[in-house]
């Protein structure tokens, strides 16, 4: 009998925040058959150096759907202001509701030590929601689920209280053209207010095709430290040959508020992962 498709649910802080540690994955689920759905919690609104409230979030709001286009996934954005992002009531039962209307097998989110407040508060939200999904009484008017969702943290650079910390390593050279495409759809932000924030400016080009290099080579410098970083896990999930071959990757740390990642779940919510 053939599978149910899995429903994976990335819940970053701002568009573009699951594509840039999460993107990957969801080029090779979608590449398998399975739903992929990317939420922004804020509506991006501060997220540029001379364009700001409605006019910006609007822009981004574009982007994030142009992105989803790339490998036909859902996006959602949600109306939190960017940059005033509080763990409210009010949010975490949204966020509650979120996750039953969704019903996903796994939950990719930011850890809850970050530098950005709305990513400390997104992951700090998913994670108040994970036991609630499935207490009856709470956001009554959403029917409870009858499981508490996987949750499992994307990747970052942060060491206190702990380093991220990794079971699950992918290799995605495969469809590292398709994350520079979603990413490169978030024009304001990769081409604009992020080169202004790292004080780049001068460095982005004119054209089109200059520009994309430029983001790749970005994006790259950011994530190719990872693979060397746990090189011990690619050749535990890969073998010794391909494990040591492995360029680009994208990893996840269980979370441990939601149900456990345990090694069989592994190889079920990530399929495309040799047996």
């Amino acid at each position: 009998m053939e599978k149910e498709p899995l429903r994976i649910l990335g819940i970053g802080a701002h568009p573009d925040d699951c594509e840039f540690k999460a993107g990957g994955v969801a080029a090779l689920y979608r590449q398998l058959g399975h739903e992929v759905c990317f939420v922004s919690v804020t509506n991006g609104e501060s997220g540029h150096q001379t364009r700001y409230g409605p006019e910006i979030a609007a822009i981004r709001r574009d982007e994030a759907m142009t992105s989803a286009k790339v490998v036909d996934f859902e996006y959602r954005v949600l109306d939190y202001r960017d940059g005033f992002l509080e763990p409210t009531l009010e949010a975490r039962f949204e966020i509650i509701r979120l996750i039953r209307q969704y019903d996903p097998d796994l939950i990719l989110t930011h850890r809850p030590n970050d530098y950005h407040p709305d990513h400390r508060y997104t992951s700090q939200l998913v994670c108040d929601a994970a036991y609630m999904v499935t207490i009856p009484a709470v956001a009554s008017d959403t029917p409870a689920l009858r499981r508490n969702p996987i949750i499992a943290y994307m990747s970052d650079e942060f060491t206190r209280p702990y380093p991220f910390s990794p079971t699950v390593v992918v290799d995605i050279e495969p469809v590292l053209d398709k994350v520079i495409d979603m990413l490169a759809c978030h024009r304001s932000q990769f081409f604009d207010f992020l080169p202004y924030n790292f004080c780049r400016s001068e460095s982005v080009p004119a054209d089109p095709e200059g520009q994309r290099q430029f983001l790749k080579d970005w994006y790259l410098e950011i994530m190719s430290p990872l693979a060397d970083r746990y090189r011990d896990i690619l050749i535990a999930t890969y073998g010794e040959t391909r494990g040591r071959e492995v360029k680009f990757v994208e990893a996840f740390e269980p979370c441990e508020y939601g149900s456990p990642l345990t090694a069989e779940d592994a190889k079920r919510l990530f399929p495309f992962l040799p047996d």
